[in-house]
């Protein structure tokens, strides 16, 4: 840790999860100086648990894969689409192309969080205090210079040349600014509980998989957190959640997917039933004088897809990057806002679409029906199959491709693996047609995938 008695620095993160953590290491691994406040403790509970492949590469490359593995997180290989009849369909992650990892671990977020706050605070340069809440913006004219927190029983300021806003929902510089809007398209809401006791030999799917289970009325999550621990969730429109006891809701849906229910005979709860709202909203504002905007502060949306990491963790490092030119005098403020914004977006943007996606059992184009729900022989579900991309991505590719198999494992694969800023991308190249469900005023979309170079 860097002196705590310091009290200007080049750049101060408010919050400690994946995006703050992110960018601290990065900018003070090019040589800059961060101050990190964190209102908790690490660690805490964190709702979130399943990572996508390009998340595990960006952990990768911030030097904490390693850590993580060590950590005795479970592997996962594959996702299963499953639903009421019992019917299933595996996706493998590694079916994506030559050189690309096929990977990816789930997590218990209070200690994957930890092991990242943990990193940024052994990084020269960072200093993290934690349990330390913000309570003023500070401003030198139009620009915000620095804050007012408590730490210890006591009142401090800090300044510093560009403040981040990494609170997630809390969006001190968010709301502060009055910058966020409330999307109000999906309105759904989740309940979960985590159980203990697992045993993987009663599992009727690939151990390690995580489990998407569908219906008419919502989904069900099964992610192995720990090898005998598993994160169990509903996640249902939140008119129905209103309407009955959560409890109810959670037991009813679940009894709704057989091969859940199977990979779960035995176990006991060791997390009781909690909830989480859909809170949606987002930013068209990311950065300006002073700051930056990273993470679930500048967006939110469902969790279908476990997005969240990947899109928090490359904000965070570019939002550092764009921080470290200008800090050297290599680009403007105004120019580098522009540039983080629409790179922001483009994911953000994408991600939303793919869930948008999801949701929509109506969307039609040209007399083809895109299709995103998981399976095609179960046709009383609300949308009849992911399979039913197949004709779409026949027609924009110019012409069949091999197998079905390649279909499902290449363009659809590489989405549900991160792929969100890809241009060439043709399941999104789909999505990205339907003005509808835009998200974000016009932007100039950064095609550039910030994890894999070139792609």
């Amino acid at each position: 840790m860097a002196d705590a008695n310091n009290k200007d620095y080049d750049a101060i993160v408010v919050g400690g999860g994946p995006a703050g953590s992110s960018y601290a290491m990065t900018l003070a691994r090019l040589g800059h100086s961060v101050l990190l406040l964190e209102r908790e403790q690490f660690p805490r509970f964190h709702i979130g648990e399943s990572l996508l492949t390009y998340t595990a590469d960006v952990l990768d490359q911030l030097g904490v894969l390693d850590r993580m593995s060590a950590a005795g997180f479970v592997v996962k290989r594959g996702i299963e689409l499953t639903g009421t009849e019992g019917t299933f369909r595996r996706l493998q992650l590694g079916k994506v192309g030559e050189g690309l990892r096929g990977w990816t671990l789930h997590v218990e977020r209070s200690e994957f969080d930890k092991i990242l706050l943990d990193t940024a605070a052994e990084t020269p340069g960072v200093t993290v205090l934690q349990k330390a809440r913000v309570t003023r913006l500070l401003n030198s004219g139009e620009r915000i210079s620095g804050v007012r927190y408590g730490h210890d029983g006591a009142e401090h300021v800090a300044t510093a040349r560009f403040v981040i806003d990494a609170s997630g929902r809390a969006g001190v510089i968010a709301r502060g600014l009055n910058l966020r809007k409330a999307d109000d398209h999906l309105k759904m809401a989740a309940v979960f509980k985590h159980l203990g006791g697992l045993d993987e030999g009663k599992n009727p799917a690939t151990e390690g998989d995580i489990q998407l289970g569908l219906h008419a009325d919502g989904w069900v999550w099964a992610i192995p957190i720990r090898p005998d621990t598993i994160s169990i969730g509903c996640v249902a429109p939140a008119e129905i959640l209103r309407a009955s006891r959560p409890e109810e809701v959670w037991d009813e849906h679940l009894a709704r997917i057989p091969r859940i229910r199977e990979r779960i005979e035995g176990t006991t709860v060791v997390r009781e039933l909690a909830g989480e709202n859909n809170f949606e909203y987002h930013c068209d504002t990311l950065a300006g004088p002073g700051y930056f905007i990273i993470g679930d502060a500048g967006s939110f949306t469902d969790p279908v897809f476990s997005g969240g990491v990947l899109l928090a963790l490359t904000t965070g490092r570019r939002a550092a990057e764009e921080t470290a030119i200008c800090l050297a005098g290599e680009s403007g403020e105004a120019e580098a806002a522009e540039r983080y914004q629409n790179f922001f977006k483009t994911g953000y943007e994408t991600y939303y679409r793919l869930i948008r996606a999801v949701y929509d059992n109506r969307y039609a184009s040209g007399g083809r029906e895109l299709r995103v729900t998981p399976y095609a022989d179960d046709r009383r579900l609300a949308g009849a199959g992911w399979w039913g991309i197949q004709e779409k991505l026949r027609a924009t590719s110019g012409g069949p491709f091999d197998t079905e198999e390649a279909i499902e494992h290449f363009w659809l694969v590489r989405a549900l693996n991160g792929d969100f800023w890809s241009g060439k991308n043709r399941f999104f190249q789909r999505l990205r047609e339907e003005k509808s469900w835009h998200l974000f005023d016009d932007f100039k979309p950064v095609y550039e995938c910030p994890v894999h170079a070139g792609d």
